[in-house]
């Protein structure tokens, strides 16, 4: 798993100074874990963070911060520029509230703690894949006897892990409106941090419901906050196909309508975008089922006119076609797992259509057997690709003796599989939709926090073959007005799940230990302009049902 040979970031002399000061202070910061407070109130006097990091040390100083912040970036991948865009994103949050004051002389203030952001990035390897390195370490340390400079210092292996770094130093910093000032109480700090699952995905439905590219834009944002690293794009099903594929371009007659489409620059922009905030775009074409909507091009996809899916088993032409798909999907989306599907598959037209009843009766095979023959073959032409296949739990349950071994089977329909699949030597990814599926609106938020991707998995070989889990996003019931106050602030708490330390934050009070904290996150959300649905509703998404403060709700 990534990350469980953690790797101790030397932040050497400064560190070192650190930590004298650290044994030296008269007053220690409070000793129970960030965020034990009542479920009805915010202490004020308390940082929240989230997730909640693997190891952290604060104290009791407070420390000012120049609206006027600078960046120095060393280390070998010190020239990034996916470092110092984030940098100037992560400005923008933190000074949102007219900074230009403080320039001014009438605001009383010349001399700031902290005026520098000191960023190290060990390696100038920009590769995004699973298992990438998100490590890092915070310090933000004070002036004092020791000479320590007034500034906060990220080091990272990688960009990825100095992107982690950049949201945990946004969330120690707060806005002081007395003073006007932003100020980051409870230090020094000193946080090591690492995530738990180098896979914590979020899967957005784009069939059920176009979201035109701007609103996915601001949901691949929202999950940066939260260290989601995965944005499972589920792009075409059987009620539309909104994605260009320059092969086969009468694919996207499929789409509702000529306005709800994705070009391949649209596809493109996705990719980039994601990237620059340490975030792999996992594209998902789901054969042999959920393919009407292909046929509207191709009409010859269909087992006949009137009996339109699963796609048509019997013709080379399916497979032709699927291989022409993933030729095109390959050059945009440099992630090394693709999603094939393979759930829900009725093959009654295939029992009822007479040419592909007569091809199975010539190839000696059941209407089960074609389900397993057409899997296999899709997975052989994925891997062609240089891609490795990603089927929903029913292809393992159907015949897990026969799938690739390279397959990574993803639960959904309940408990119990992952245990299944990693006892066979199959890796798999966590997603029960008793609690992590998103349009089920009854689930509350400790319902999702609580649901634990090892679950009745002991040995630690194969707690290692669950490589994480995600939340999904089913697109019937939601689209670009409501789909943020859905997802949010329910993904994270999957979010804390698949990243701190599961000793961390598994307790039975989580009503005293999470709450407080996953409180302030939302609100920390709808300040920086997500559309997160309060966090005690009993129906996801609901409004308010009265006044009340933020944190409250």
């Amino acid at each position: 798993m990534a990350g469980d040979s953690f790797k101790a970031i030397p932040i050497t002399i400064i560190f070192l100074l650190f930590c004298i000061y650290y044994v030296s202070i008269s007053r220690l910061a409070d000793s129970r874990p960030l965020g034990l407070d009542s479920a009805s109130q915010i202490n004020e006097s308390h940082v929240y963070i989230w997730p909640l990091p693997s190891e952290v040390h604060s104290a009791n100083g407070t420390l000012t911060v120049d609206p006027d912040l600078s960046l120095s970036v060393t280390g070998d991948g010190g020239g990034s520029t996916i470092v110092q865009e984030a940098f100037q994103r992560y400005k923008s949050l933190i000074f949102k509230h007219n900074s230009w004051f403080s320039k001014f002389p009438f605001s009383g203030r010349t001399l700031y703690d902290i005026t520098t952001l000191r960023i190290i990035v060990n390696s100038d390897d920009e590769t995004l894949q699973l298992g990438v390195d998100e490590s890092y370490t915070l310090l933000v340390a004070e002036k004092n006897d020791h000479s320590i400079i007034g500034e906060a210092t990220i080091e990272a292996n990688t960009v990825y892990g100095a992107l982690r770094g950049l949201e945990t130093f946004s969330q120690l910093c707060s806005y002081d409106y007395g003073s006007k000032t932003v100020i980051v109480y409870k230090a020094p700090w000193y946080i090591r941090d690492k995530p738990r699952f180098p896979y914590r995905g979020l899967m957005l439905d784009t069939s059920r419901h176009y979201y035109p590219v701007d609103t996915i834009k601001q949901i691949i944002q929202s999950m940066s906050y939260a260290k989601l690293n995965v944005f499972h794009w589920h792009i075409v099903d059987e009620e539309s196909f909104p994605l260009e594929v320059p092969t086969y371009p009468n694919l996207w007659k499929g789409a509702y309508t000529k306005w709800e489409r994705y070009t391949i620059e649209d596809a493109y922009e996705i990719v980039n975008y994601a990237k620059m905030r340490g975030i792999n775009v996992l594209a998902e074409i789901d054969v042999p089922g959920h393919a009407e909507s292909w046929g509207i091009g191709y009409p010859d996809l269909w087992p006949s006119p009137s009996c339109r899916e699963p796609l048509d088993v019997s013709k080379n032409y399916t497979f032709d076609l699927i291989s022409g798909i993933l030729a095109d999907l390959r050059k945009i989306f440099p992630f090394e797992l693709f999603h094939l599907g393979g759930d829900e598959v009725n093959t009654d037209c295939w029992n009822s259509t007479p040419h592909i009843k007569q091809w199975l009766e010539d190839h000696n095979m059941t209407s089960k057997d074609a389900y397993q023959y057409f899997v296999l073959r899709a997975q052989e032409i994925a891997i062609s690709h240089n891609w490795t296949p990603i089927n929903w739990e029913e292809t393992f349950n159907a015949f897990a003796t026969k799938l690739n071994p390279k397959t990574i089977v993803h639960n959904w329909l309940g408990g119990g599989v992952c245990a299944k699949a990693v006892a066979k030597g199959f890796r798999c990814i966590f997603s029960n939709q008793g609690f992590w599926y998103l349009d089920h609106l009854d689930v509350q938020w400790d319902g999702v926090y609580n649901a634990e991707p090892l679950e009745g998995i002991d040995d630690l070989a194969q707690q290692n073959l669950v490589i994480g889990g995600q939340v999904c996003m089913w697109g019937e019931t939601a689209d670009s007005s409501n789909v943020q106050q859905t997802i949010w602030p329910r993904a994270a708490a999957a979010a804390e799940r698949m990243w701190s330390g599961r000793e961390a934050i598994s307790t039975k009070n989580v009503n005293l230990t999470a709450l407080p904290r996953l409180q302030y996150f939302r609100c920390l959300l709808t300040r920086r302009g997500v559309q997160a649905a309060p966090v005690n509703n009993f129906y996801a998404r609901s409004p308010p049902t009265g006044p009340g403060s933020c944190y409250d709700q």
